[in-house]
């Protein structure tokens, strides 16, 4: 759209044409000029013009190619500029999803370490092993004297059952001996007593 009126504009400006058309249509002009020349003052003279022309549509053209060349030179330039520049952006896309990759590991570890930290946290709370195994060593001592004075005081209980046992049967027997011995001597004392009456 702007090279449009760009072009346009010169069109407007120049005339015949922009910069190389316009010296060809002199160039030809020259050319008709100097076949119609009468004398050869003129034809040299329009001779000269026309090899100042050709002259400067030679230049013109010289200058037309080098900008055409450093033009296309430019181009590769910027192609190569393009093509470093996408590899670069794809570079950085997979250092990025290398990145991303690396974040979550990190996120990954340092919630592994938290969750160590809390473990070890409850853990310290509590009795290294040696401690719990000297602890219930002496747990199992005491209950081994519990249960050794509990065999001792149930063998004394049974002990002093037998020993009862046998007081109550000694008593019984006492109370049978001193009531046949009451009986008797009731008895005695009837017969003694009958025998003083007769």
């Amino acid at each position: 759209m702007v090279r449009d009126e760009v072009i346009r504009k010169r069109l407007l400006i120049d005339g015949d044409g922009a910069g190389d058309d316009r010296r060809i249509n002199l160039l030809v002009k020259s050319f008709i000029k100097w076949c119609n020349s009468g004398s050869q003052e003129d034809g040299y003279s329009q001779y000269q013009r026309m090899l100042s022309s050709l002259s400067q549509c030679s230049f013109s053209m010289g200058k037309t190619l080098l900008v055409h060349d450093m033009n296309l030179r430019e181009m590769e330039n910027y192609e190569k500029i393009y093509s470093d520049i996408e590899s670069s952006i794809a570079a950085a896309h997979e250092k990025i999803a290398e990145c991303k990759k690396q974040i979550l590991q990190a996120k990954r570890i340092r919630k592994n370490r938290q969750e160590y930290d809390a473990l070890a946290r409850v853990i310290q709370q509590h009795p290294d092993r040696h401690e719990t195994l000297r602890q219930l060593e002496a747990l199992d001592k005491e209950l081994k004297q519990l249960s050794h004075t509990k065999d001792s005081v149930e063998d004394k209980l049974e002990l002093r059952r037998k020993q009862f046992h046998v007081l109550l049967s000694t008593i019984h027997e006492l109370q049978q001996t001193l009531e046949n011995d009451e009986k008797l001597a009731e008895e005695s004392q009837d017969s003694q007593m009958e025998t003083n009456a007769q």
